[in-house]
C-alpha cells in the first residue's frame, strides 16, 4: 500500500475514545519501599489509606507503548496484557481484516504482541481470544457495535485527512433526553451544534443520522467522526453550519418479537424527537432545512421516514443500505414512476456505498433504471466494505450537498 503520511499515523484521533481523548503517552509505576517489600499494611495503616498508611512511595514515570500501533508501511502491531494466560489471539471480522485468529507471541512482562500486514486501509473491528475466550482489551479503543462492547481501530490512508483532529473552530456535542411516546421509554440522542453556536441567534438547519443494526446512538461521534467531519468541512467552507441528531433507532414495545424494524422508531422520531429538538434548539423548521439519513438499517429507516413524511424532510441520505423503493413492509412503486413528484419533494436524494458490498453490481443499475425516468439521485460509491470507513466517506459527500 502507499506509505501513509507520518502526521496522519500519529493524529490523535486514532486513539481518542469514550475513555480517553488525549491518551498519555506515559505510565506511573509505585516503587514499593524496601521496609515494606513482603509486608501487609498495618491495621492502623489500612485506616489512613490503602499505599503505606496513606504515605505516597516513591514514583517514576515510564513511556507507555501503545496497544496498537499503526505503522507507516501499512503493518499494525496489536499488544494484550494476560500474565497469567496459556493464549492469546487476534481476529478481524471479515472484509479488511480477516476472522482468521492470530496467535500473539508471550514476552518476559507479560505482554503478548504481535505485528500483522496486509489489512486493508479503513476501520477494523476487531476481537482478542484469551485461552480460547473472546476480551475486549481495555487499552484498545472500544465502542458499541454488534450489539456488545467491541475493539476497534484505524488503518488510515492519506484520503482520510477529512475525519482527522484538526485545529479548527470545533463544535460540540450534547446529550438531549425525551419521553418516546412510542414505548414510554426516556430516549438519548446526541446533539452536535457547530461552532459558535451558543455565541449568535443565528438558527440552522438539522440532520438527523441514523446507525446501524448493533450500533447506537454513540456510533457517529465515535466511530464515525461526524463531529469531526463536520468541523472540517465548516471550516474549509464546503458545508454549511448544521445541527446534527443522532438518535438510537430502537423503539421495541415490551413482548414485540424482533422484526427488521425494530419497532416504530419513525413514529418516534417525527412525534417526539423533532418536536422536541425544535423546541430547544435554534432551527429552521421548514422542510427544506430538514434532512434524515442514516447507514445499513439506519438508511432503511432513513428512506421510510422520508418517504410517509415528504411534508418534514426535504433531503434523503441512504448509505449502504440499497435503495429498495418496495419491500415487505412498503411500496412506492408509484410514487417513484412520477419523477416531477419526486423531483419536486426532495432537495437531494443521496444513495452511497461500498464497492465490496456489491453497490456496483446491485444498487447502481437500479440507480441508473430511475434517473432514466427522470429522477434526480446523486450516487456515491467507492473501494470498501460494510463499514465504518465507507460511512465517513458517505456523510463527507452527502453534508457537502445539503442545504445548498
Amino acid at each position: 500500500m502507499t506509505k501513509i503520511k507520518k502526521e496522519i499515523c500519529e493524529n490523535q484521533v486514532l486513539r481518542s475514545q469514550m475513555l480517553i481523548f488525549d491518551t498519555p503517552i506515559k505510565r506511573a509505576v509505585f516503587k514499593t519501599p524496601p521496609q515494606a517489600q513482603g509486608q501487609g499494611p498495618r491495621p492502623e495503616q489500612r485506616r489512613r489509606g490503602p499505599l503505606f498508611g496513606g504515605q505516597m512511595p516513591p514514583m517514576e514515570v515510564v513511556p507507555v507503548e501503545p496497544n496498537i500501533k499503526v505503522y507507516e508501511n501499512g503493518d499494525v502491531k496489536f499488544r494484550f496484557y494476560a500474565p497469567n494466560a496459556q493464549k492469546v489471539e487476534v481476529a478481524g471480522l471479515g472484509g479488511g481484516f480477516s476472522r482468521e485468529r492470530r496467535e500473539m507471541k508471550k514476552d518476559e512482562d507479560g505482554w503478548w504482541s504481535i505485528t500483522v500486514s496486509g489489512i486493508l486501509p479503513g476501520f477494523h473491528y476487531h476481537e482478542y481470544f484469551v485461552d480460547g475466550n473472546r476480551l475486549v482489551n481495555p487499552d484498545v479503543n472500544c465502542g458499541y457495535g454488534c450489539f456488545y462492547p467491541i475493539n476497534y481501530f484505524d488503518l488510515p490512508s492519506n484520503e482520510d485527512e477529512f475525519w482527522m483532529l484538526r485545529d479548527v473552530p470545533h463544535g460540540d456535542v450534547r446529550m438531549e433526553y425525551y419521553k418516546s411516546s412510542v414505548n414510554d421509554r426516556i430516549k438519548c440522542a446526541w446533539v452536535y451544534c457547530p461552532p459558535g453556536y451558543d455565541s449568535s441567534d443565528e438558527r440552522y438547519p438539522v440532520l438527523y443520522i441514523q446507525h446501524g443494526v448493533g450500533e447506537n446512538e454513540t456510533g457517529w461521534v465515535w466511530q464515525g467522526k461526524i463531529n469531526y467531519i463536520a468541523d472540517n468541512l465548516i471550516a474549509d467552507g464546503f458545508a454549511e453550519k448544521m445541527i446534527i441528531v443522532m438518535n438510537s433507532g430502537y423503539a421495541f414495545k415490551e413482548g414485540e418479537d424482533p422484526v427488521f424494524f425494530p419497532g416504530d422508531f419513525d413514529s418516534e422520531l417525527v412525534n417526539d424527537c423533532i418536536p422536541y429538538i425544535d423546541s430547544k434548539y435554534r432551527t429552521k423548521t421548514d422542510k427544506r432545512n430538514r434532512a434524515v439519513a442514516g447507514l445499513s438499517l439506519g438508511s432503511s429507516q432513513a428512506f421510510l421516514s422520508a418517504m410517509l413524511h415528504r411534508d418534514i424532510f426535504g433531503s434523503l441520505g441512504v448509505f449502504s443500505g440499497g435503495f429498495p423503493i418496495k419491500r415487505g413492509e412498503y411500496d412506492f412503486t408509484d410514487y417513484f414512476a412520477d419523477a416531477e413528484k419526486v423531483n419536486s419533494d426532495f432537495d437531494l436524494i443521496f444513495v452511497s456505498g461500498g464497492e465490496q458490498e456489491g453497490f456496483v453490481e446491485r444498487t447502481l443499475p437500479q440507480l441508473n433504471e430511475l434517473r432514466a425516468r427522470g429522477v434526480k439521485i446523486v450516487d456515491y460509491h467507492r473501494p470498501g466494505f460494510h463499514v465504518w470507513d465507507v460511512w465517513r466517506f458517505s456523510a463527507y459527500e452527502f453534508m457537502k450537498l445539503l442545504f445548498k
